[in-house]
């Protein structure tokens, strides 16, 4: 979220004034990591409020009324929340924004079960963000003013991959409940390796995580050792992409993954599970990637053969993701999209 928070603040600095209010300042050199413009003005809640905390409601109440009093007077403010805040009380001249980003399925529908003040609270908003327009027939039924803006890329690299090489690539977290779909991307590997014209091909996963040694594990077990490369978290991603020829997805769930779009941009075709959200605003179908019914291992394995052996096919697709990330998913085709809700 830092990255996504940075990215946007690097964005709008040169059209507004703004101001970042974070709650903690959890890492000190986090304005650094994360390389905010020196025209962003940065405050800590919590260094004005020492006694900030979310445990009641009253909490939340107060933490409504203290947000309000950092807000400038006499001037038109836009203030656009991630999460925490509900806009109990609003200032004069200011429009409130709730940003979400994970999927409204997997993140906010149980909400609407176990916390019956969730609708009436979200209703506090002027506007909401959601980066799917997939999202919209969920988020309708609560709130009548919405909006879908997607995530962006800062840059589209100028380089594409060659699509030359035999690896396939897969990146992502390694976390419990095993989100990124690891486990059933070995089990697609495994069939795909029955087929003796695939013998020389690797699959390249990178990241970390809790799960990373029952990945191993399973990995041993089906004997896929020399085939499957498991490799660490690294900040050179751009050389994992082209270095890679195919991209593969094999999430159970998703917002907006960033890795589609990263990928695309380096030109490279994609094959994912069409899952509720996500994939699908961004792959299209047969033309740039594959989407494959969800939990289909079989037809998945089918289509990843498919690019595999025919490099004119890589290249053809992987030319239009890269369009795509372009049209898309580009800083000047997002800016537009802010500009047009700030304006209205």
């Amino acid at each position: 979220m830092q990255r996504v928070v940075s990215n946007l603040c690097n964005l709008l600095c040169s059209h507004y004034e703004i101001t970042l209010i974070s709650c903690y300042k959890a890492n000190e050199t986090l304005p650094a990591t994360y390389n905010f413009p020196t025209n962003v003005k940065i405050i800590y809640f919590n260094e004005i409020y020492p006694d900030f905390k979310l445990d009641s409601f009253w909490d939340k109440v107060k933490f409504s009324y203290r947000i309000n009093q950092l807000l400038p007077n006499g001037s038109k403010n836009i203030l656009i929340v991630n999460n925490l805040l509900y806009p109990f009380f609003k200032k004069k001249n200011t429009i409130y924004i709730r940003l979400f980003h994970n999927s409204f399925e997997n993140a906010y529908k149980k909400y609407l079960y176990k916390k019956p003040l969730f609708p009436p609270r979200i209703a506090l908003f002027d506007k909401l963000i959601v980066l799917s327009s997939k999202e919209l027939n969920h988020w309708q039924k609560l709130h009548k003013n919405i909006e879908v803006i997607p995530n962006f890329l800062p840059s589209i690299p100028k380089e594409s991959s060659p699509l030359q090489s035999k690896i396939v690539l897969s990146v992502g977290r390694m976390d419990k409940g095993d989100q990124k779909g690891f486990f059933r991307l070995v089990d697609i590997w495994e069939i795909v390796q029955k087929d003796s014209r695939f013998g020389e091909w690797k699959l390249h996963i990178v990241g970390d995580g809790l799960l990373k040694e029952q990945i191993e594990e399973k990995i041993k077990a089906k004997n896929l050792q020399d085939s499957i490369i498991l490799k660490p978290f690294t900040n050179q991603i751009e050389q994992e992409y082209l270095q890679a020829s195919i991209y593969a997805m094999t999430s159970l769930f998703e917002g907006l993954p960033m890795v589609l779009v990263e990928s695309a941009s380096f030109g490279l075709p994609q094959i994912s599970f069409d899952i509720n959200t996500g994939p699908s605003d961004i792959i299209e179908n047969e033309k740039s990637g594959f989407l494959i019914p969800d939990g289909d291992l079989e037809g998945y394995a089918e289509k990843l053969k498919a690019l595999m052996q025919n490099q004119n096919l890589r290249e053809s697709m992987g030319k239009r993701a890269k369009e795509i990330a372009q049209e898309k998913f580009s800083k000047e085709a997002i800016l537009l999209k802010w500009q047009k809700m700030f304006n209205n």
